[in-house]
């Protein structure tokens, strides 16, 4: 492997348990990674404001990846560095699209997402993971209709996205969107169709980051378990997926890692990555401080 300047992950199914949790190991892990000079960049299919509250605390990231790479933050100010969104008129068409179907809609604006109030009682027939179910009710702000809200903004959103309560459904709501001029649809879970701009994913976004950081591809190294991180496997010089991930990841990925539940981006990075000896170094010291 090529010597790593940069780390990249997902956050639900990849970095984050399945209760959504960092565990302490994960933690320190990616500290000693930024310890060593690794830029460390959370890349998620979250807005904004759904990102964990940790990782705007967490010292040494300095960039955060949202909504698949419609938005890429600054983490202290929290402010764009920039954007590209889905126009208003492609972004109705998909709503519309959406309405077609049994289908719960958000809509995405500025960081932020947004529900129908009525879809939010319903939740439980499109999510059955109850730490998923706790997220989407936490991180979205819910409006009486999403429709009327859409107009009555009339601008362009960061990204829309639909769960379905039928698989059938999905797959011919795909191709029909796969046709939009202008369209980029994925999906991070079994169930939903999200879509961005057309060529807005984020491996776009970490390249962006990269260059300007003056860090090559092949020094990138990027791990994902949903369709939403293909591209993002297949930007960076060395793609992982989880052993959860779709089978479509995999087979893209150039490596395969543990599941999300037991800590396989921290067992890659710390078997393939981090500095030996300096991890021995650091192992040592918080040894000697726990027993002081």
């Amino acid at each position: 492997m090529n010597r790593i300047r940069m780390i990249a992950f997902d956050l639900d199914g990849t970095l984050l348990t399945t209760d959504k949790e960092l565990t302490a190991y994960t933690r320190e892990v990616l500290e000693r990674a930024i310890q060593q000079n690794i830029e460390v960049i959370p890349a998620t299919g979250r807005p904004l404001k759904g990102v964990p509250e940790i990782f705007f605390q967490f010292p040494g990231i300095r960039y955060i990846v949202t909504s698949n790479g419609a938005r890429t933050v600054e983490k202290e100010s929290r402010k764009t560095l920039f954007s590209s969104l889905l126009s208003y008129e492609c972004a109705k068409e998909i709503l519309d699209i959406f309405r077609e179907y049994d289908t719960m809609r958000d809509i995405f604006f500025d960081g932020q997402g947004y529900m129908e109030k009525r879809m939010a009682e319903q939740i439980s027939r499109f999510v059955k993971v109850p730490a998923a179910v706790s997220y989407m009710l936490a991180s979205r702000i819910q409006v009486q209709d999403i429709d009327e809200m859409f107009l009555k903004e009339h601008r362009d959103v960061d990204k829309v996205q639909a769960l379905f309560a039928s698989e059938e459904e999905r797959r011919e709501a795909f191709e029909r969107i796969r046709k939009l001029p202008g369209a980029e649809p994925t999906g991070a879970l079994g169930n939903n169709i999200e879509v961005n701009a057309a060529g807005v994913h984020k491996g776009a976004a970490l390249l962006r980051i990269a260059g300007e950081l003056g860090i090559a591809p092949e020094e990138i190294l990027a791990f994902g378990d949903g369709t939403n991180d293909i591209r993002m496997l297949q930007a960076a010089g060395t793609g992982i997926a989880m052993d959860n991930a779709v089978q479509e990841v995999k087979e893209a990925a150039d490596g395969i890692t543990r599941a999300n539940d037991e800590e396989g981006v921290a067992v890659y990075i710390e078997k393939n990555v981090l500095d030996r000896r300096q991890s021995a170094d650091s192992m040592c010291a918080q040894a000697e401080k726990r027993r002081s």
